[in-house]
């Protein structure tokens, strides 16, 4: 029997499997760095970089998804995953409709979606993974320390908070790290996200140029 969510991915299910886009995805805990690689990797043409939190901020609250979207998160709700893909599919179709994103000769960098290993299914039905960069750092402090200075920068004083961040690092193992075997092993290269940026962003861009994935 279908769920009445399944009205909301119905104008979404795609039409061929050519129709997939080639795909990035950017992988670490919160304060790992990838939206740092992310928005490096989107400046370059051929590539479009997308964050979970751009799906968010470019809704339209006035359509059945942005209601549906306020229903749960007035509430403190999560919502749920398959009206989070439908968002994240409109803001796709917004894009290439636009031409601001050219499936036919661009790569989608994804940052912070898919959060979970229902989502990651979900999505299945219209990106081909390429490769999971899996931004890994064994640095504790160097991670809080960008969480509350990204937080204070962009005015967000209650996520400087040390324990709204080990909280966000709770969640994330539990619920994202699982995603990591979702994928095959052969698609997965860890990446030492400890050190200045700009040497993580060369060494991403060194295994983009050295994969083919322009």
């Amino acid at each position: 029997m279908a769920s009445p969510n399944d009205s909301l991915l119905v104008e979404q299910e795609p039409q061929s499997v050519t129709a997939k886009y080639r795909t990035i995805l950017l992988f670490g805990a919160p304060g790992a760095g990838k939206g740092t690689v992310g928005k490096a990797l989107g400046v370059i043409p051929g590539f479009l970089h997308m964050a979970c939190g751009d799906v968010f901020r470019n809704m339209d609250l006035s359509t059945p998804l942005g209601r549906r979207f306020i229903e749960f998160s007035s509430k403190g709700l999560l919502v749920p995953d398959d009206s989070t893909i439908a968002l994240w599919k409109v803001n796709i179709d917004g894009l290439v409709g636009t031409h601001t994103f050219r499936p036919d000769r661009d790569i989608l960098v994804l940052d912070g979606i898919p959060r979970n290993v229902e989502q990651a299914k979900i999505m299945s039905h219209y990106i081909t993974v390429e490769r999971v960069f899996y931004l890994v750092c064994s640095d504790e402090a160097l991670m809080i320390e960008r969480l509350q200075r990204r937080a204070m920068k962009e005015n967000r004083l209650d996520d400087a908070s040390e324990e709204v961040i080990r909280r966000r690092w709770r969640v994330y193992e539990e619920e994202t790290e699982p995603v990591l075997r979702y994928y095959p092993s052969e698609v997965i290269e860890r990446v030492d996200a400890v050190g200045p940026p700009v040497k993580v962003i060369h060494d991403v861009l060194g295994r983009v140029i050295t994969a083919s994935l322009t």
